[in-house]
């Protein structure tokens, strides 16, 4: 098994199976939304097929507002705003 990294507002999906990522980010931001506001990074690295599938698998016709940054293709940028907190 592969050990996964971790930090408060990202997650390192490089050496991951694409089944076990796809499975942990969508834990992960269900875990997250419960928890109300947030922005994560998911670092994709290379994988244009991980992160197309990360898009029609997960984010499409969601609440979570997504987008690769221009400054780094590797990454996807996940922010969802809980409005009852507001």
């Amino acid at each position: 098994m592969v050990k996964r990294k971790k930090t408060e507002d990202a997650i390192d999906l490089h050496g991951v199976r694409h089944k076990e990522a796809l499975e942990w980010v969508k834990d992960e931001l269900h875990f997250r939304a419960d928890q109300g506001s947030f922005s994560l990074t998911i670092i994709t690295g290379n994988s244009s097929v991980l992160q197309k599938r990360i898009f029609e698998e997960i984010l499409e016709g969601t609440v979570y507002n997504y987008y690769i940054p221009s400054w780094n293709l590797g990454q996807i940028i996940v922010e969802y705003i809980d409005l009852d907190t507001y």
